[in-house]
């Protein structure tokens, strides 16, 4: 004979503890650390009062895009014997479209207005219908008809128990005493970027630059972060391959402020900046915050000629060719030069001010991270007075000699033309392959690479000059 034995029902409803929650209102310190790549890793601290023994603790308000599987809580105050079973994360948001959905196959009211037998005035209706559907729009069946469009409005008798306002983080914890606890939650999440931008002032003679930086803050993960301890990692953190988001957009930024306002050391191969007061990130919202500032940087200014390496392979009819000459501007990241701090890589757009001293915009380059003592370097754009005419004047098979199977000889002719009222240098950039040496010449080379040399050349103002050249290359 097999006995049945039944708790009484105020045994069960005992053993089924009500959710505790705890939202931000709990909040005893807030810390985001971002990382470059659509990363931050957060860590909310909270006190929340806990009974003795098993419980659910439903932690609001964290991201909407957290990583749960990454999510670890410690208890700071009673460590000893506290120890989760389960978590999990409920994203299912609690709005109009989500709550009729829950309702599918259950009974709601519908309170809508019509008009009095006597035609004054109107009266308020209510009626119970069964609702069918919820994809593209409501279907409710009533006592009387089937009806596709909500012909008032809907009063629903609760809401499901998973519903959330707001994204949750619920914990089947045990917790040793009864007693207030300070507990603090870390996650990993998505939805939270920041990248440097930079400003450069040329001076008029172009010799120096004003540099400003900011860190512009993106916070699209579905959370506000209060008073937060904000921390930035500059850095290529491997992560494993994943969705990318794209890039927000490039704000307009104001001058920087007299002074720095992130605090740099170095974090494991990483640089780590930190903003030295707490700062709010309200959800959906872009902020800026000052980087650095840095006056009187020296800068030098060089314009650049890049030959084509196809033209060393082969006999080539140029016809005229007319490359262009790019303008590049580049200064070190030291102290000797007003700055030294390790700069994250961002853009760097760069101005000068007119004759009636208007700021103008004068190109702008992508920079990457720059460590202390490094050179920065830029292209600005390509040059309209300092111009270029190339071709190839001979080209010469001399077959093998010795060890090398092909012997050649190219020669070139690279006039360089400036309509400035100033006299410039043009680095002519050769990309010249095989064992190569320069046999006739009309200006002094630099071997800069195993394959590229370097011709600087003066170009007078308004004048010009010619570059010539005789390579021979074995292979």
């Amino acid at each position: 004979m097999r006995i049945l034995v039944l708790a009484s029902l105020p045994a069960i409803l005992a053993a089924q503890a009500p959710e505790q929650t705890t939202t931000q209102k709990d909040q005893q310190a807030l810390a985001v650390t971002i990382y470059n790549d659509n990363l931050a890793l957060v860590k909310d601290q909270r006190e929340v009062r806990l009974p003795k023994g098993d419980l659910d603790l439903a932690f609001q308000e964290v991201s909407a895009q957290i990583r749960p599987e990454t999510a670890l809580i410690r208890n700071l105050t009673e460590s000893k014997d506290f120890w989760v079973n389960e978590q999990n994360f409920d994203f299912d948001l609690l709005t109009p479209g989500k709550l009729l959905e829950k309702y599918v196959g259950r009974k709601v009211t519908v309170v809508s207005q019509k008009p009095n037998p006597d035609g004054a005035g109107s009266r308020e209706v209510r009626e119970e219908a069964e609702v069918l559907a919820a994809n593209e729009g409501a279907v409710l069946k009533f006592a009387d008809r089937i009806e596709t469009s909500l012909p008032g409005r809907i009063v629903y008798p609760g809401v499901p128990a998973n519903l959330r306002a707001r994204p949750t983080l619920v914990l089947s914890l045990h917790s040793p005493k009864e007693r207030a606890q300070k507990l603090e939650l870390s996650y990993l999440t998505a939805g939270l970027s920041w990248r440097a931008d930079y400003v450069a002032n040329l001076s008029p003679d172009e010799k120096t630059l004003d540099l400003g930086g900011w860190v512009t803050l993106t916070n699209q993960s579905g959370s506000a972060y209060p008073n937060a301890t904000l921390q930035l990692v500059a850095g290529d953190v491997h992560r494993a391959p994943a969705n990318r988001e794209a890039p927000a957009p490039v704000m307009a930024m104001a001058k920087a402020s007299a002074r720095a306002e992130m605090k740099e050391e170095s974090l494991f191969e990483y640089h780590l900046y930190t903003l030295d007061r707490p700062t709010t990130l309200k959800e959906n919202q872009t902020k800026q915050v000052a980087l650095l500032t840095a006056q009187g940087v020296p800068v030098r200014k060089e314009y650049v000629l890049r030959g084509d390496a196809y033209a060393f392979q082969a006999r080539y009819e140029s016809f005229g060719e007319k490359p262009k000459v790019g303008v590049f501007v580049e200064f070190r990241n030291r102290e000797e030069s007003r700055m030294g701090m390790p700069l994250p890589k961002g853009v760097v757009r760069v101005y000068k001010r007119d004759g009636q001293g208007r700021p103008q915009f004068v190109g702008e380059d992508a920079m990457d991270h720059t460590p202390r003592n490094e050179t920065v370097r830029l292209k600005l754009g390509d040059a309209f007075d300092v111009t270029a005419a190339r071709k190839q004047t001979d080209y010469k098979v001399l077959g093998p000699q010795g060890a090398y199977r092909q012997v050649t000889e190219v020669a070139f002719q690279v006039e360089l033309r400036n309509a400035k009222k100033e006299a410039v240098t043009v680095s002519v950039l050769e990309p010249i392959f095989g064992d190569w040496e320069i046999v006739q010449k009309s200006h002094d080379f630099m071997k800069e690479a195993s394959g590229l040399a370097r011709f600087n050349v003066p170009v007078p103002a308004e004048g010009s000059s010619t570059l010539t050249y005789r390579a021979r290359m074995r292979r």
